[in-house]
């Protein structure tokens, strides 16, 4: 039986969903006509509609994969760990362009759940490697 095919436990199954969520009305804000309220969240306007449109693209993406894991329950270990990755890149770039005053306090705050999820996912990554049984060098080699 493959690991990734575990079920995954509730709490984290919670969290896929509250992340789904939130990606999908990311995935709104983000949007080109959606300049208002980007606007509100601090974030600047895009002069190119086509990079709001390929940010939305992605956005809904991984949202609508983490709803799909919440809801099937299966503990794909490769996309949790680009997930986590992914949040964490994401929080690290506002905070970048917050501290050289490029982006207001308040957008780099509005993108802080995608830490808080990373450190879940993290945790999560660390128990499911914990719990999986590694080969020994000497299984490993067959001796």
């Amino acid at each position: 039986m493959r690991d990734d095919l575990d079920v995954l436990p509730g709490w984290m199954r919670r969290a896929l969903f509250a992340t789904g969520v939130m990606n999908v009305l990311a995935g709104i804000v983000f949007s080109p006509p959606a300049g208002a309220l980007r606007a509100l969240g601090g974030m600047p306007e895009s002069e190119q509609p086509i990079y709001m449109a390929t940010i939305t693209l992605f956005v809904l993406l991984f949202g609508v994969a983490y709803l799909w894991l919440a809801v099937s329950g299966r503990a794909e270990r490769f996309f949790i760990g680009v997930a986590a990755a992914g949040k964490l890149s994401f929080v690290t770039v506002l905070a970048w362009f917050w501290a050289g005053g490029t982006l207001p306090l308040r957008a780099f705050l509005a993108g802080t759940a995608d830490l808080v999820f990373a450190v879940l996912f993290m945790a999560w990554l660390s128990g499911a490697w914990a719990a999986t049984p590694h080969p020994t060098s000497a299984s490993a080699t067959g001796r």
